[in-house]
């Protein structure tokens, strides 16, 4: 007499797991899209590098102390050093984004 009774429990439990696991998978479809967060430039360059490119090209303001332009130069730097399989063009523009950034620029652009 229980057998019956048990299987009726079960066959409740499993349909009502069913509702609210359909609720939830509406819910998530539903839910509104996330923007995808960048954290590095992306774009082409320009002809003379500009205050705004460089602070760009490293990821920091444009009126940002020195120390924490070298370190974010080091930081870009790491994860785009030739050595570790990132180009020469690219170590350039890093180098030239900091030069900018710290002043010490010659205005003759980029070596390649």
């Amino acid at each position: 007499m229980a057998t019956p009774f048990i299987a009726g429990l079960a066959v409740a439990a499993a349909a009502m797991a069913g509702k609210y696991g359909i609720q939830a998978w509406h819910s998530f479809k539903n839910r509104p899209p996330r923007p995808k967060s960048r954290r590095f430039y992306e774009g082409g360059f320009q002809q003379t590098m500009t205050r705004r490119e460089a602070a760009l090209i490293l990821g920091v303001r444009e009126s940002v102390a020195a120390d924490k332009v070298r370190e974010a130069h080091r930081r870009v730097m790491v994860a785009n050093h030739p050595d570790a399989g990132g180009s020469h063009y690219l170590a350039s523009k890093i180098n030239e984004a900091k030069d900018v950034m710290l002043g010490k620029t010659k205005n003759s652009g980029s070596a390649f």
